[in-house]
């Protein structure tokens, strides 16, 4: 097997002397000369990036971007409530295809008009006021009317900063890889909103995403597919190298058919599984609580659908929906990925982080792991507004004492966050030319 060296490398504390391309490049302020850095990392919830980092020699002029390389399948719309200082001093990761407003102004960054970027609320703001306070000078003589409403739109957002008022900022990024740091973190932050949604044609055509109806056709209009593995030519995730992905659709006993894919990369080795369900969305969601009491719960199988959050009420645990892919493991597996990935989160253990969170996160992997091991009892609880998510009962065909199975009705929120609100099935049949 090849032991080539995959392109986007993770960065962690370990991490010594890591490949950074640089290339020269010419200054936009003054047209002089400076250097580019680019760097091909990988940051846990972004998959890869590319962070530059660009600094003149003859204006000192310096600015940093942030570039994603793949799109996640739902896009991500964050509503926070700015309500002191504090929330000024959150991390904020913003894609080039994340749009910023601020409904009390009336003020909005489209999506392209700035670079992707890591920054804070605070740096947001000040990015703004700086953009619009160049030229200033020069209006004041030439046109006095409209120097004078754009300053007094900057005094307003340096108003902002003194957060004598709570204000709303919104993060609507189509591509998904946008995000607001959750200052309570793992518990739900009750000054942010997270909403996934499904892209519209017009957002995917924006993207440069294709719509394909082919593989759907395959798996679910042609029954013989059904009984065998199909196998397509992809690119892995680590490397960029080629690689081949085999997809399978399958029963899952007292549930119902899903998709398996699995990948796997000759040259660096690297697999990677997901699962996703084959008969659309349920007409109720659906909510399991597990009640962890012995060895036989931890090895209980699990379908976990990308429309699933996953919560431990004893720990004041969250993990919302779309961070991880749709998964069929066990509920220690599902355990593990979800404390490995706090583990390599740089927003929860990086070195930004503040000795009292760092503390915090400390103490919930340590009651992680005591669960894993079977030394504490908790509740793990599935939600899944689609109802595509399954915990094993493993008392069938009698009542399991430690399992508890609910429907409900979804809320318009959820319904919106599905794409249901404005989906058209009235003569489906009659207009399906495909």
């Amino acid at each position: 097997m090849s032991t080539s060296e995959p392109i986007y490398k993770e960065l962690t504390s370990e991490t010594e002397n890591p490949d950074v391309l640089q290339i020269e490049s010419l200054c936009m302020k003054c047209n002089g000369k400076g250097t580019t850095k680019l760097l091909l990392t990988k940051i846990p919830h972004y998959k890869e990036i590319i962070i530059t980092s660009f600094e003149c020699f003859d204006c000192g002029d310096k600015n940093n971007g942030i570039q994603s390389s793949s799109f996640h399948e739902f896009g991500v719309k964050y509503e926070l409530n700015v309500m002191s200082t504090e929330d000024l001093s959150r991390q904020i990761v913003k894609s080039d295809e994340a749009t910023i407003s601020i409904p009390e102004l009336d003020f909005e960054i489209p999506s392209n008009r700035q670079r992707g970027e890591i920054n804070t609320i605070e740096g947001i703001v000040r990015n703004a006021i700086d953009g619009l306070s160049q030229d200033q000078e020069t209006r004041k003589v030439l046109d006095v009317d409209l120097y004078e409403k754009i300053q007094h739109f900057i005094e307003k957002l340096e108003e902002l900063l003194k957060v004598k008022c709570p204000f709303t900022l919104i993060l609507n990024d189509p591509s998904g890889n946008s995000y607001i740091e959750n200052l309570k973190a793992p518990s739900i932050d009750p000054q942010i909103s997270v909403s996934k949604y499904r892209r519209s044609s017009e957002q995917n055509e924006s993207l440069g995403i294709c719509e394909d109806k082919i593989l759907h056709k395959i798996l679910w209009r042609n029954k013989p597919y059904q009984e065998e593995v199909l196998q397509f030519n992809t690119i892995c995730d680590q490397c960029s190298k080629p690689s081949k992905t085999k997809m399978k659709v399958t029963e899952i006993p007292h549930f119902k058919e899903v998709v398996i894919m699995a990948s796997e990369c000759d040259s660096c080795g690297h697999k990677t599984n997901e699962v996703k369900s084959g008969s659309g969305i349920e007409a109720k969601g659906k909510k399991h609580t597990l009640r962890i009491e012995a060895i036989e719960d931890i090895a209980r199988d699990v379908l976990k659908s990308e429309t699933c959050s996953v919560t431990v009420p004893e720990f004041e645990l969250y993990v919302g929906s779309g961070l991880f892919v749709g998964k069929f493991t066990t509920v220690e597996g599902l355990l593990v990925d979800i404390r490995d990935d706090m583990l390599k989160n740089p927003f929860l253990l990086g070195d930004t982080t503040t000795p009292d969170k760092r503390q915090k996160m400390e103490e919930l992997i340590a009651k992680i792991n005591e669960v894993i091991d079977g030394k504490l009892h908790v509740d793990l609880v599935l939600d899944d507004p689609a109802g595509n998510s399954f915990v094993q009962d493993i008392y069938t065909p009698e009542k399991d004492p430690c399992l508890k199975v609910e429907e409900y009705e979804r809320t318009f929120e959820q319904n919106e966050d599905l794409g249901l609100n404005d989906m058209k099935t009235e003569n489906y049949a009659q207009n399906d030319d495909t």
